[in-house]
């Protein structure tokens, strides 16, 4: 029995290590599987500037095989991925196809049946991070949400989530819900886009269920390392900045900045009252015109050079801020609890609970959430 185990475990870490050698291959660029439904349809997109196959656009690349395109719905950041985080976001005509846009992070953030009128299949493409407030999931659930009233079907093209590799955080409470948290999820909840479709119709998140397919990966798994090869918006322009994210977007709900305005976002941290011998000056530049402390010099950590890779929510970072600031009652803005999905995790920091006590409060809900997960994971 010893040796049948040890045969069966080196059988197991062989497929594993020849999955991960092999190169991941992306949803959109097994076109064999979706361009035969695409024909003699009227099409829409729903993407950005990482929907691509290759280096070429899906758009490109759908019109070069014939497809009908007739419309492109863009998200947050719009198609070119160029705006602000929050910035509205206007309608506008491709340049380069002349293929009208329509934003959906503007006046409005659902399709409306007019818009629908005419379009019978739905592409979905767009490079998530998986975080709850990565708004990519909220355009999503709202584009499910319009295919299933309009009868139309939905196809997602799948990607690589590069925050798979763990679950962490509170989950969301229903009086919290925004555009920055939807569902009842953890703020990293270990899933594909596609997955996550799947648990949307799943739970019921949304009236009707969607007529929904998921062209899958090939090559992948969660625990697989995955570099983006286009950013997928202005202020994650790397591996190093989307592993940080999770951590410290929660900053976004306080009076430290996190180097918008900078070469460097989501890659440090500081305030003007920090007392820290690393320093940076935000400024108005693309992607983040308006900047939190616009040309005042913040002090504070400079994270790009820690070999650190994250495999939970670090909160150290912000509970340490949060004692060094000298005027507690301002440190928290009201952002920070729908950030949070709860105003627990505040009221904790407040009260100084350590890190281990915070994480020990959201372990029951996060297994309860794992059991909800398993049934819609395709890898």
């Amino acid at each position: 029995m010893a040796k049948i185990k040890q045969i069966i475990f080196i059988i197991l870490l062989t497929y594993n290590y020849s999955i991960n050698a092999q190169q991941i291959i992306v949803g959109a660029e097994r076109t064999n599987l979706y361009f035969p439904l695409l024909k003699n349809k009227n099409v829409a997109l729903v993407g950005n500037q990482t929907s691509t196959i290759n280096d070429t656009h899906l758009v490109d690349s759908l019109i070069n095989s014939n497809i009908d395109i007739k419309k492109i719905f863009c998200p947050e950041h719009g198609f070119r991925g160029e705006a602000d985080a929050g910035e509205k976001i206007q309608n506008s005509i491709d340049v380069k196809t002349g293929i009208p846009i329509v934003s959906l992070y503007g006046k409005m953030k659902k399709p409306t049946k007019k818009q629908l009128d005419g379009i019978n299949l739905m592409i979905f493409d767009i490079q998530d991070v998986g975080v709850r407030f990565y708004t990519y999931i909220s355009t999503l659930n709202y584009i499910m949400e319009a295919c299933a009233n309009a009868n139309i079907k939905l196809i997602i093209l799948d990607r690589p989530n590069p925050n798979a590799h763990y679950i962490d955080g509170p989950v969301l409470e229903k009086e919290f819900t925004s555009f920055v948290g939807m569902h009842p999820v953890p703020i990293v909840y270990g899933m594909t886009i596609g997955e996550y479709a799947k648990m949307i119709n799943g739970e019921r998140w949304i009236e009707k269920p969607c007529d929904l397919t998921v062209v899958k990966m090939k090559n992948y798994n969660h625990n697989k390392g995955y570099s983006l090869p286009v950013k997928p918006s202005p202020n994650l322009p790397n591996t190093k900045s989307i592993n940080l994210y999770p951590s410290l977007c929660l900053f976004e709900g306080t009076n430290i900045s996190i180097g918008r305005g900078t070469e460097y976002p989501f890659q440090q941290y500081g305030a003007p009252y920090l007392e820290d011998s690393y320093s940076f000056i935000p400024k108005s530049r693309e992607g983040s015109k308006y900047p939190k402390y616009e040309n005042i010099e913040c002090f504070g950590n400079d994270l790009r050079f820690n070999d650190q890779y994250l495999t939970s929510i670090y909160l150290d970072w912000i509970i340490d801020c949060y004692n060094r600031c000298p005027k507690k009652e301002k440190f928290f803005n009201n952002f920070f609890d729908k950030l949070a999905g709860t105003k627990k995790l505040r009221k904790q920091i407040i009260n100084g609970d350590s890190t281990t006590k915070i994480k020990n409060s959201w372990r029951s809900d996060i297994e309860k959430f794992k059991l909800i997960r398993e049934k819609y994971l395709l890898y």
